[in-house]
């Protein structure tokens, strides 16, 4: 197509809402050398646009230039009939388009996945964030291009603040930008002292301090959750509870390595990467105890106005261990 190595489509997919970002502006920067953008680029949103709109702009001749630039977001919100068409024109593409779709969560199973795909080695370009244990490290390097050090628990709060959303991690990494001071890093305090929260913790950050019997956390995990049901945490407990009950029945059977666990309870293995660290903080008798008491708990909390305090009373007296007669 031009001396830029530019293949006629590309598909950017993932949930990783900066990645793609960027992956657009990079795709935008080299379309940009070859053609005049401001008369040879059309946008569309999937979903708004129909099919036919978006080949018709593709098969559009550029003005003076080599190739035209025709973008369309959200392709995984379009309707079967639209997305086919675009199945269609991936079949013969125009060689004076580059063609761009932005997908969230466009499944690989998918027609037009696949279409975009058979273009060419590189035409996808994945755009999956990273484990959220991996992300303070990833924002500590965001943070240097911006001019400052941000220090490794400056990253872990500002995480747990905003929450794994790499376009909000930016715009407040900008922030900080703006308003530090200094040579020194940046760390949790001057984060505290300029960035919001805007994230909630979920079910399960709260199962994995019960289950480490760590009470701190589970307090620190339910302080940021505004809308928590007791219930739903009670539910939650209870199969954590059963699952590290299973996991000594397979201990005793010789069975610790986390992919037979994951095989096991059909699930992917990063599910269960720390069951054997909690299950060895448990005795299996405990274990019964606890899910013996949380029966008795949950009968309690439907008898009463306050089924909180009900079930935090339960979760520190299952958590804290007892000391044991000498």
């Amino acid at each position: 197509m031009s001396e830029q190595n530019l293949l006629p489509a590309y598909l950017i997919v993932g949930t990783d809402g900066l990645k793609r970002q960027k992956a657009l502006e990079k795709l935008r920067t080299r379309v940009s050398q070859v053609c005049d953008l401001d008369f040879n680029s059309d946008s569309f949103v999937g979903g708004e646009a129909s099919g036919d709109e978006i080949v018709g702009a593709c098969l559009t001749l550029p003005f003076a230039s080599d190739v035209r630039l025709v973008v369309v977001t959200d392709v995984d919100q379009m309707l079967k009939a639209d997305s086919e068409a675009l199945v269609s024109y991936l079949k013969e593409p125009c060689p004076t388009t580059v063609l761009c779709m932005v997908a969230e969560g466009l499944k690989k199973t998918t027609r037009l996945y696949k279409a975009a795909a058979a273009v060419g080695k590189t035409a996808v370009i994945g755009c999956d964030p990273l484990k959220k244990y991996e992300l303070p490290a990833q924002v500590r390097q965001m943070a240097t291009a911006y001019g400052f050090v941000l220090s490794a628990d400056g990253a872990a709060r500002l995480v747990e603040l905003v929450g794994e959303n790499t376009v909000h991690i930016d715009a407040e990494l900008k922030k900080l930008s703006v308003s530090h001071v200094g040579n020194q890093p940046v760390g949790p305090r001057e984060v505290e002292a300029l960035v919001a929260r805007t994230s909630q913790a979920k079910t399960w950050d709260f199962t994995d301090a019960f289950a480490n019997r760590d009470l701190q956390g589970c307090l620190k995990v339910l302080g940021t959750m505004e809308s928590a049901s007791p219930y739903a945490l009670m539910a939650a407990c209870e199969n954590r509870l059963r699952e590290l009950l299973i996991c000594h029945g397979l201990a005793r059977r010789g069975i610790k390595d986390v992919k037979s666990w994951a095989t096991y309870f059909k699930a992917p293995e990063w599910r269960y990467k720390n069951h054997y660290g909690w299950a060895k903080k448990w005795g299996t008798s405990e274990l019964r105890r606890s899910l013996s008491s949380a029966r008795d708990c949950e009968r309690a909390m439907k008898s009463t106005s306050d089924a909180m305090g009900v079930f935090l009373d339960w979760v520190v007296d299952t958590v804290v261990k007892k000391p044991t007669r000498s």
